[in-house]
């Protein structure tokens, strides 16, 4: 059912957005085959022990990736998104996606890990989890 309601908000972006989407979703299955994928606040996110650990959502001009331990990955590529631990890459392209780049995210992403999924049982702190 995750994959089609993916699909679905794949389908729904206009044709270079959803270029860009498909390209992600596909990497982000292949380098994180044991993620569980769904629709969370919106957006297509992938977990691991149910933790959100990568995602993208389209903004006005671009599609964002979203990778919520990101900024402890040491990838200048990648900046800063929020008040915690997230970076992101954002997208008016497909061939803007260097996958070689974004294989090696997937893997730090699975590697570095912050505890988002009790960040408000623990009234908004973060524990380093990997």
């Amino acid at each position: 059912m995750a994959a089609e309601t993916i699909t679905a908000y794949n389908q729904s972006l206009t044709p270079a957005d959803r270029e860009i989407a498909e390209l992600l979703k596909t990497e982000i299955e292949v380098h994180l085959p044991d993620a569980e994928s769904k629709i969370w606040h919106a957006h297509p996110v992938w977990f691991l022990d149910g933790n959100p650990v990568t995602g993208y959502s389209k903004l006005k001009d671009s599609v964002r990736l979203l990778f919520w331990s990101g900024q402890s990955f040491n990838e200048p590529d990648l900046q800063k998104e929020g008040k915690f631990k997230a970076a992101e890459v954002r997208y008016t392209h497909a061939g803007q996606i260097d996958v070689v780049r974004l294989k090696r995210w997937l893997e730090k992403a699975r590697e570095i890990q912050w505890d988002y999924k009790n960040i408000v049982k623990r009234r908004g702190v973060l524990e380093r989890l990997k």
